[in-house]
């Protein structure tokens, strides 16, 4: 079921892979921020710890209450921009936060000081994300919404790759002068400011007038919200990537490849991103999640009983394929379930509901891994992910070919 249009003037196309002007700068607005990001944050347990003498209980500290207010930000946001009727501001006041705070990590002297720039930039994150995907689909055909968020996904695990390459090759001149790296990160961050905001046009949301509420009183529709109730249960099985890494090494993967590894799964995920939101536009929201989430469950099975360092390898290929399936069809999906003045706080709902389970999940995962084994723990992992592909293909009803 499609309950919005873009309206005319966002669908112009640019050319490429046939997406309009805005989806394709938000795209290399995403690329660059995410180059900017990964240049510092795989640093940045090591900067507190060897060089601002912080222990490891307070690198979880400044990542938990860093997503966490991500998270609540991006319900508000998603809110806010419904209730404005408008997205480009908020996208561009949450990059900007960001791109400003992040190379402060380079002038820090004291751990909390670390703490209040990751908030910062979380924060930052937080205020762009819904208004962000809602204007990704005012400027997008219905029929082609998995492709533009597919695309935009991909874009964003590009810069995935070539933040941490980045910044090994800058370490390589540099040497061990962490705060000078930090600071050159901010360079792909301004890039992204300045095409977001010369390339980049508003959408007003359709319907004119945004009627009076409040963030207790707009109640999501029922599919929606058997939707969200799903992705809620699929993601408490779905727990940090980091007990992947664990996990390699466990298995004997050097710890020299480790980041070697981890761009190979970034790579992944940038190829098939785009491929899996076309899949989506043409076999079906509902289809593209299901199969997602299942070759989920059959990687996470192989990760608990894997027993040499190329199983490692050729199981995280094959878990990349879980993201490039799922990510632009969930976006698409919940696009195409609300009208377009509610898209925004739909998205702001979806991305909360994830974010509130990622702490339980891990906690979840670090427990039975640390009690029971590595077996047990991802075995737990893919029962939830294939009850929760069982659950939505019970529950969600295709309203329209795209879902």
């Amino acid at each position: 079921m499609s309950a919005s249009k873009p309206t005319a003037s966002d669908s112009q196309r640019a050319g490429l892979f046939g997406l309009s002007r805005n989806v394709v700068a938000l795209g290399l607005v995403s690329m660059l921020t995410d180059v900017s990001s990964e240049m510092i944050y795989p640093l940045l347990p090591l900067f507190l710890t060897n060089v601002l003498g912080a222990g490891q209980t307070f690198v979880g500290l400044v990542e938990g209450i860093a997503e966490s207010a991500a998270s609540l930000t991006k319900l508000l946001s998603g809110w806010l921009s419904d209730r404005l009727g408008r997205r480009k501001g908020l996208v561009v006041v949450g990059y900007a936060l960001s791109t400003v705070a992040r190379p402060l990590v380079a002038l820090t002297l004291a751990p909390w000081h670390v703490l209040i720039v990751r908030f910062t930039d979380r924060l930052g994150k937080g205020l762009r994300t819904s208004p962000r995907d809602a204007l990704i689909a005012a400027s997008t055909d219905v029929a082609i919404r998995g492709r533009a968020y597919g695309f935009h996904r991909s874009m964003d695990h590009l810069g995935a790759v070539g933040g941490p390459a980045l910044a090994f090759a800058l370490l390589l001149i540099l040497g061990d002068q962490l705060r000078t790296l930090f600071l050159l990160a901010a360079i792909p961050g301004i890039l992204s400011i300045f095409i977001l905001i010369l390339h980049v046009r508003e959408s007003p949301v359709g319907g004119a007038v945004i009627s009076k509420v409040t963030p207790g009183v707009w109640r999501p529709n029922r599919q929606l919200t058997r939707f969200l109730l799903v992705v809620t249960l699929f993601t408490l099985g779905n727990s940090s990537d980091a007990f992947l890494l664990l996990r390699a090494q466990e298995v004997g993967v050097a710890a020299a490849h480790l980041p070697l590894l981890w761009m190979f799964f970034s790579l992944v995920k940038a190829m098939t991103g785009l491929p899996g939101g076309i899949l989506s536009d043409l076999r079906g929201r509902r289809g593209a999640i299901i199969a997602g989430w299942l070759v989920y469950a059959l990687a996470y099975l192989g990760f608990g009983v894997a027993g040499q360092p190329w199983h490692i390898w050729v199981l995280l290929g094959f878990y990349g394929l879980y993201f490039g399936l799922t990510e632009g069809g969930e976006r698409a999906l919940i696009a195409d379930l609300v009208p377009q003045d509610r898209q925004a706080s739909a998205f702001g709902l979806f991305h909360f509901c994830v974010g509130i389970a990622a702490l339980p999940s891990s906690l979840l995962m670090g427990y039975l891994y640390q009690t029971l084994g590595a077996g047990p723990a991802f075995t737990v992992g893919a029962a939830l992910a294939g009850l929760s592909a069982i659950l939505l293909l019970l529950l969600l009803h295709p309203g329209s070919p795209q879902t």
